[in-house]
């Protein structure tokens, strides 16, 4: 399937028109390039996403983008491109934007606004498997 997905990407590409599912395509088609070789490609993942922000502006992109930032320049930067979202009003009832912002905080350590973060995406979670997995990521900031 992988390879199918592949080549539908690389006979896209030829058409000349670069699109928000291609785009899509491209990006999962880098972090399955990263698995399988474990070579890093953040720079390009981080193209990629700013790519498709210039498409679609979803603030889900946005908090992507900021990820993959932390992990090419560090979390610092990946907050700091994580601001550009803040304050936008769908993110604010968001649990994947707290859990990123909490994982990115506690990088950088701090802790306590971490912690916050955390209760915030523990308090949106509906699923009690992640709900429990949100909690082990808080309760790991004490040690």
């Amino acid at each position: 399937m992988i390879a199918e997905a592949e080549e539908l990407l690389r006979r896209a590409s030829g058409m000349g028109s670069i699109g928000r599912y291609q785009l899509e395509g491209a990006l999962q088609s880098a972090h399955v390039y990263r698995r399988r070789t474990g070579v890093a490609n953040w720079e390009e993942v981080v193209q990629l996403y700013d790519a498709l922000m210039a498409v679609t502006g979803s603030p889900v992109v946005a908090i992507n983008r900021a990820l993959a930032i932390a992990e090419l320049h560090g979390a610092g930067p990946g907050l700091g491109a994580m601001q550009q979202v803040a304050s936008d009003g769908r993110v604010a009832e968001y649990q994947p934007y707290w859990a990123a912002r909490a994982e990115l905080l506690a990088r950088t350590g701090a802790r306590g606004e971490a912690r916050a973060a955390y209760e915030m995406a523990i308090g949106l979670e509906r699923d009690a498997a992640v709900r429990r997995w949100l909690q082990q990521r808080q309760a790991g900031l004490e040690s």
